[in-house]
């Protein structure tokens, strides 16, 4: 998508409920009272270094219902979650709050970002973020700790209680 094309708003693709689909969430309650002050966008450490990052361009296009470039953005999944911006707001608008509402309607849409399914795929091998070898364990039994045994079979049982396994198989095929 080219620069101009990222400008374009059809009006076709706007969803007006978005708003109230985030606002019906537990933390999106306060969406509306976003003015676009900029309080929140001035003291973000993850602006400061990454300009896709923008807490209120990302309210205003909640609130326009750009709902698609919104849940399809990568941006939204770049929050490090320092509370700075609800400190700052004058509405009361817990940004942060509001983006993990925004990711989980994302993830609810299908719309994963790559991180999260390399994790989960991790937690599915090994049972654990980090794949425990024979070089970790001989670390491990050199300093007079117990060495790890790798099982995933509790967190397979857990994800298939929990539909993980599912979405996961759905974000395989996608990629395919």
């Amino acid at each position: 998508m080219s620069e101009n094309e990222e400008k374009i708003i059809k009006v076709n693709e706007l969803d007006p409920n978005f708003k109230y689909e985030i606002q019906a969430e537990p933390g999106g309650e306060n969406i509306t009272r976003c003015f676009a002050c900029g309080s929140c966008t001035a003291g973000c450490p993850i602006r400061e270094v990454n300009d896709q990052f923008n807490p209120r361009k990302i309210i205003r296009m909640a609130l326009l219902g750009m709902k698609e470039r919104v849940l399809s953005s990568d941006f939204i999944w770049l929050c490090s979650s320092c509370y700075t911006c609800a400190e700052r707001c004058p509405q009361e608008v817990k940004i942060t709050d509001l983006m993990n509402v925004i990711k989980n309607i994302a993830v609810r849409e299908g719309y994963i970002h790559p991180s999260f399914v390399a994790q989960m795929e991790a937690l599915n091998s090994h049972g654990r973020l980090y794949e425990i070898g024979e070089f970790d364990n001989e670390k491990r039994t050199k300093l007079g700790l117990p060495q790890i045994e790798e099982s995933a079979e509790d967190t397979k049982k857990l994800f298939k209680q929990e539909g993980v396994d599912k979405l996961l198989q759905v974000v395989k095929e996608s990629e395919e």
